[in-house]
């Protein structure tokens, strides 16, 4: 369990960002054996191996080739790579009568703001550099505690734990440096950290992150916090357990989408085309026809993977009294009679068989009747792929912290139950969905 929990630690701390979190992923899979494919040239696949793709650097699918195929399906996890934070704005640095500097930004997602305060935070993501042999992109990571953004005093603000609405334009602006440093300041830094000259640099896209260390803590050391558990979290347990899964009768498939937090509309999105021009492309690439697409489609199951919340100690009637979930205690599965959620009975009956066979508990959450929650992957990838599928997730609590909670058990539940639907086969029987589960473990 130590180094399952330290593992999901190094993995959290080396993706400070969406972009960082997909080249991990990579570099995991390429030690594994997969090939990078690209999307703009042709395909060819062979059974028993894998393959990666990514997508504007921040979404990345992996799928394995079963050897098997005559009549084969998909198993699909999806996950998202992205968290609520602070995005820098072009033309960051704001002078603040030559005393401060402070940089500009804007909010990505919907993160509660005064988690950010009195925090050491830095600044990561890409930049766009102009070389001889063209544009290339450079993964950035000012890996020091650089910026700060200071609570105003309570004596400047009696009413502070009254309740305070925040401002992101005035009261969110972190402080960057004890003087006047100009335009073009973060480009400097972001220059000499890349050791490339500045004019080289054609864009960028930079971020605010959190730089405290993950911990585990709690009389039993039962509790593991840190920055972006939702959803590297989940990003992490189900890529373990598709490395560690098979099955000779599937195309086994692993998604992390980025912009997850901001509706997933975007060409790297949960709703983009992105995962049915995969899946489309793999049917081609091992020559079967539009018929044969269809047909493994129909037969095929996705875990929409995305954590959920947990009871929270202060403030247990703000979740539903019979379904409602405990960090430690297994995975999640979320339903929503307005299908905010994808999960319904089949999917729910699939989703139990495989965390049976994988020993793992099954706890069921659903938001109370009278409060709105959030919404996820599942349902917006099914708007361009359509499947059976389930929304699970971790238990968590303070989501959407710049520094969450969850419990030390619960990756590892996930990885189980992962690793045992990617060695799964789910076969129709019939026209009334019925679905039986063959585990094919290894």
């Amino acid at each position: 369990m130590e180094k399952m929990v330290a593992d999901l630690a190094a993995f959290i701390k080396g993706a400070p960002t969406a972009f960082h979190a997909v080249e991990q992923i990579s570099s995991i899979l390429r030690k594994d054996g997969f090939e990078e494919l690209e999307e703009g040239e042709k395909w060819y696949l062979e059974p028993g191996k894998g393959y990666y793709v990514t997508r504007n650097g921040s979404s990345i699918i992996a799928f394995k080739v079963g050897e098997e195929l005559s009549d084969y399906s998909f198993h699909v996890t999806a996950s998202h790579s992205d968290s609520p934070a602070f995005k820098l704005k072009e033309n960051a640095e704001i002078e603040i009568k030559k005393k401060y500097t402070v940089l500009n930004t804007e909010g990505y997602g919907g993160m509660i703001c005064s988690s950010w305060f009195d925090r050491p935070l830095s600044v990561a993501g890409r930049a766009i550099v102009k070389t001889d042999k063209g544009m290339v992109t450079k993964l950035v990571n000012l890996d020091r505690d650089l910026l700060m953004i200071p609570n105003l005093a309570i004596h400047l603000d009696r009413t502070v734990n009254d309740g305070h609405e925040y401002n992101k334009q005035k009261d969110m602006l972190p402080v960057f440096a004890g003087g006047a440093k100009g335009q073009g300041a973060v480009k400097r830094l972001v220059a000499e950290e890349l050791r490339v000259p500045e004019k080289s640099i054609y864009g960028m896209d930079l971020f605010l992150y959190n730089r405290m260390a993950p911990s585990v803590w709690g009389c039993d050391n039962e509790f593991f916090s840190c920055p972006q558990l939702d959803d590297l979290q989940c990003a992490y347990g189900s890529l373990m357990g598709f490395l560690s899964g098979n099955s000779k009768r599937n195309v086994n498939v692993y998604t992390c989408f980025d912009n997850e937090e901001v509706g997933s509309g975007t060409k790297q999105g949960a709703g983009s085309t992105f995962l049915f021009d995969i899946l489309w492309r793999i049917n081609r690439a091992l020559g079967k026809d539009e018929e044969d697409f269809y047909c493994a489609v129909a037969d095929s199951f996705m875990l929409s993977c995305d954590n959920a919340h947990a009871v929270h100690p202060n403030y247990k009637e703000k979740t539903d009294e019979t379904n409602c979930v405990y960090m430690n205690e297994g995975i999640v599965v979320k339903s929503h009679a307005g299908q905010k959620y994808t999960s319904d009975a089949l999917s729910i009956a699939v989703f139990k068989a495989v965390c049976e066979k994988a020993g793992v508990p099954v706890q069921l959450y659903a938001n109370r009747s009278d409060a709105v929650g959030g919404s996820t992957l599942g349902n917006i990838a099914m708007s361009q792929v359509s499947m059976n599928a389930v929304d699970i997730g971790l238990p968590q609590l303070a989501m959407h912290s710049a520094y969450e909670t969850c419990g030390v058990k619960d990756t590892k539940y996930l990885i189980r139950a992962s690793k045992v639907f990617y060695s799964s086969h789910l076969e129709k029987r019939n026209e009334h969905l019925e679905i039986s589960v063959f585990c094919g473990c290894r």
